[in-house]
Order: C-alpha cells, then structure tokens, then sequence
C-alpha cells in the first residue's frame, strides 16, 4: 500500500477523510500519526491557496502524496464570512457554540430566502514529483434559527438543508459524506489519486 498524509490534526476530519477515501491502496495517516509537527502560515487569499500551501509544506517533508484541505462556511447575508477565516472566526479558541450564536445572531429578522449560505471545501494534493491538483466542493443550505444535530462538528449545527428537512449535524455521517464539500472535492481527488 502507498502512503498518503493529509495535512491535518482534526480527528473529525480524519473520520471524514477514511470512510470517503477508504477504498484507495493508499494507507491514511493524520500529521500527528505521520510524526509531523510544523506551523504552516496560511496565508492565501482563497479555499485552495491555503490547502496548497498545507500540502505542498508537507509533500516536501514527507515525500509522498499528501492532501490538505481548507473548508468554511460562507453565509450570503454576512458578505460571505466567515469564509477563509471559519476556523479562526471570533478568534480560534472561541467555542463553535459561540460561533453559531453570533451567526444566528447576526441574522435576527432576515428571512429564510436571505439567509442562504454554503459550506466549500477546497482539496489540494501535492504529489512528490511537485505537481499540484486542487479541487473545489460545495453544498448549498441556509442557516438555521438555533443548533439541532448532534452529528458533524463546527457549523454543521446551524446549516440547514431544505431538501432534507434537516441541518448538516442531524444527518448520519454516511449521508452526509455522499453529499458534503468534502465528500464532493474528496469524490473528485480520488480521480487524480486513481
């Protein structure tokens, strides 16, 4: 089996990433599980500027194939913030309790067709020979009126799918795999990986 790391220390992510890409020849490891510990500056003005940067950091340590991703909430009604920031909105020990709070807050009154919002993944692998590919997932949703869900993690509590009646955290995970950002931009990686 070929080994592959993707560039991240979120278990969740990594529960994601190995139900989706579980059928590769590729045996998956986090950094951590890699021996990997270094700071990567994020410094890109896009979803796929910062998963390049992660990947091609750790593609030049590691030497092998490794995935990054960069992912965020965009909400339509807030002139897309968090976007790039998601994780580091309010300040990157804030709680996503605490997150969610200020969204729902920050659309008080807004009604259900401008409070549209999307969650993008952006996945970058970088392979050994220096070659990049990035790829870009989305899902479409609005955000809800309060947290419901106990699945998922971040803002899945608060992203409300219509179509299912349900927010992105009250859905199994396989069903939210087959239909996630980062299902839909690992789905599209995988061809690059085959």
């Amino acid at each position: 089996m070929k080994k592959l790391i993707f560039a991240t220390g979120n278990e969740n992510k990594m529960k994601e990433i190995r139900m989706i890409l579980g059928d590769l020849d590729y045996d998956i490891f986090s950094m951590k599980e890699a021996g990997i510990d270094v700071d990567i500056v994020e410094d890109g003005t896009t979803f796929e500027e910062n998963a390049a940067i992660k990947a091609t950091t750790i593609s030049k340590i590691a030497n092998c194939v490794v995935l990054a991703d960069d992912s965020g909430l965009e909400v339509d009604y807030m002139d897309k913030q968090p976007g790039i920031m998601s994780a580091r909105w309010m300040g990157e020990d804030t709680s996503y309790r605490i997150k969610n709070a200020k969204i729902i807050e920050n659309l008080e009154g807004v009604p259900d067709e401008q409070r549209t919002a999307r969650f993008v993944c952006a996945i970058a692998a970088a392979f050994p020979d220096g070659r990049v590919v990035t790829k870009r997932g989305t899902i479409e949703g609005i955000i809800g009126y309060e947290e419901r869900g106990e699945n998922g993690f971040g803002y899945d509590p608060i992203f409300f799918l219509p179509e299912y009646g349900k927010t992105t955290a009250e859905l199994s995970p396989e069903e939210k795999n087959k239909i996630s950002h980062r299902g839909r931009a690992l789905e599209m990686i995988k061809e690059e990986l085959l």
